[in-house]
């Protein structure tokens, strides 16, 4: 609607002047469907109550997020802006308010240190992508998905490492350590390895991504994939078929 509204009535050139008709062709051939009257139906359409909210809202989360210099999050927003009210008006949602500073752009200070989980070293080559940031393989074993995440617990910091199967977005493999060792993503996709083997899958052609890490760009992962991928797999027929498993990163490389 507002792409239409922005480019109908201008001239290319010195030709004729777009129409909304002319316009919902180009953008249909170009697989954004629209029909003329769907424009003319929702331009003409009186804005929803929730519409009239919002836009009533936004200048006050605004408001209140600027006059306390842009460090309280929407717990706080939302806190500030029930605070103020008058009595007779409605309470704002907690929601409502978290979804307005998110289409606003506007986001809380977060007490505490940033953790860091992709440290890359700058020596080291960055492998290609494999897969041209296509992650919709056609079937299982086609591409598996690797990264680690972090979490605050009661005794400390802890890590966590998965491998998904890009394909059932399925986990078959994860690890839980205190540190960011490079042992800790061996033990996920060791497990991964095992998962499949167990299942008796063919992991011919598998293609591991993963980021810049240095722990995912280690010879020993590296090593790690290499070996087991050459090790003979049981097919569901009980024939033994030899794999080979290529690993990469946001960009990355063939183990030696």
């Amino acid at each position: 609607m507002k792409y239409i509204d922005s480019v109908a009535g201008s001239r290319d050139g010195d030709g004729l002047r777009w129409g909304v008709e002319s316009i919902c062709v180009q953008l249909t051939e170009l697989g954004a469907r629209i029909a003329p009257s769907t424009y003319y139906e929702h331009r003409d359409r009186p804005p929803t109550a929730r519409e009239v909210r919002d836009a009533d809202l936004k200048p006050m989360v605004a408001r209140a997020y600027v006059e306390n210099y842009g460090v309280y999050g929407a717990r706080k927003v939302w806190l500030t802006l029930n605070r103020e009210r008058s009595a007779d008006a409605p309470p704002v949602a907690r929601c409502t308010v978290e979804r307005l500073m998110a289409e606003l752009g506007l986001r809380g200070a977060v007490r505490g240190k940033v953790k860091r989980t992709t440290i890359s070293d700058p020596r080291q080559p960055k492998p290609a992508d494999l897969v041209d940031r296509n992650f919709r393989p056609l079937a299982p074993d086609r591409l598996w998905v690797a990264d680690f995440t972090y979490v605050s617990t009661w005794s400390g910091w802890c890590y966590t490492a998965f491998v998904i199967d890009a394909y059932a977005r399925r986990i078959l493999g994860w690890a839980v350590a205190t540190t960011m060792a490079s042992q800790f993503v061996l033990n996920a996709v060791g497990q991964a390895i095992w998962t499949r083997g167990r299942e008796g899958r063919d992991l011919a052609g598998l293609i591991a991504h993963h980021d810049h890490g240095v722990q995912y760009l280690s010879v020993a992962y590296s090593e790690h994939l290499a070996t087991a991928a050459s090790s003979p797999q049981p097919a569901p027929s009980g024939r033994r078929t030899t794999t080979h498993s290529r690993s990469q990163s946001s960009g990355s490389t063939r183990p030696s």
